[in-house]
């Protein structure tokens, strides 16, 4: 998802020598691929922004997957691109999942590693703690530019929309919208949904993301969030009425919420000049479209 957005912003911007792979033309798990890849390359600038991503549910149900993946593609990428001597910058995306459960909020950049990960996130969040000291140690020991961007929950384009292992937005869209083509009375929204969260749309990211690396180079990470909270609640009625389903919403408070609050301290970031653009009523409704599009497109396949 934001890997596409980041491939739009730059060829929106003239770039012509952007060179990306799929999963399935590139898996950055395997070390020889990888390495076979960045000596065929050898690309001058690198921004990792994959890695095996999922919800809560996705990630406590498989925390093998989520903790050895993105092991092995941080580590194989960093490598390669350290090894193979073309290299004059790399952006790593991290995520405020790596952020402790009580940490203050807004969430500064200085609250990384004073506690332990919220429970359920460690699987995620600890590879990617891995990959933000990676590229610390990199500056410090062998003078590359490397750096991090830390953004929080991000959807758009391309967000995937999986049954269970999907992160909240889509699969909100997916049970309302299998809730109205059925005519399903009800819809089941896991916990209390007065958890808050921010939001922020994969294009105003890759925007971030472009801006960091033309203008960044520093030790620590930056924060990228939208600034704009609003409770699990008001997302589900949010969706509800995007997608035009009139049933109910049923809080299932056996489920768990998760983190309470998640919000970042994102001033470093528009210190130099980034606003997101992307209201949130805005990207629903041209994700649900695209979700529709998508929709059509596998039934006619």
């Amino acid at each position: 998802m934001l890997g596409s957005a980041i491939h739009r912003r730059l060829t929106s911007l003239g770039f012509t020598n952007v060179v990306g792979r799929t999963r399935a033309e590139l898996d950055l798990a395997c070390e020889p691929s990888v390495r076979k890849f960045f000596d065929a390359e050898r690309p001058r600038y690198v921004i990792l922004a994959a890695g095996k991503v999922g919800g809560l549910h996705a990630s406590s149900a498989a925390p093998v997957d989520f903790m050895t993946e993105n092991l092995r593609i941080t580590t194989n990428v960093l490598t390669a691109a350290r090894l193979c001597g073309s290299v004059r910058k790399l952006l790593f995306l991290a995520s405020s999942a790596v952020y402790p459960v009580d940490a203050p909020q807004p969430i500064p950049e200085s609250a990384l590693l004073t506690g332990p990960p919220a429970p359920g996130n460690e699987w995620y969040a600890i590879p990617k703690i891995v990959g933000m000291k990676m590229c610390q140690a990199y500056r410090l020991e062998l003078g590359m530019d490397a750096i991090v961007a830390a953004p929080n929950n991000l959807y758009g384009p391309r967000d995937p929309f999986p049954s269970e292992s999907s992160h909240v937005i889509p699969a909100l869209i997916r049970r309302f919208h299998n809730a109205k083509v059925t005519g399903a009375g009800e819809v089941a929204v896991w916990g209390s949904g007065y958890q808050l969260r921010e939001f922020t749309h994969a294009d105003d990211a890759a925007e971030a993301v472009v801006l960091l690396m033309d203008r960044y180079s520093g030790d620590e990470h930056v924060n990228v969030g939208s600034g704009r909270e609003v409770t699990v609640r008001e997302l589900a009625e949010m969706v509800r009425e995007v997608v035009g389903y009139e049933g109910r919403i049923v809080w299932d408070t056996n489920r768990p919420d998760g983190v309470m609050r998640r919000l970042v301290d994102s001033s470093k970031m528009r210190a130099m000049g980034w606003e997101p653009k992307v209201e949130l009523r805005d990207g629903l409704v041209k994700l649900y479209r695209g979700y529709l599009r998508g929709r059509v497109t596998n039934f006619k396949a």
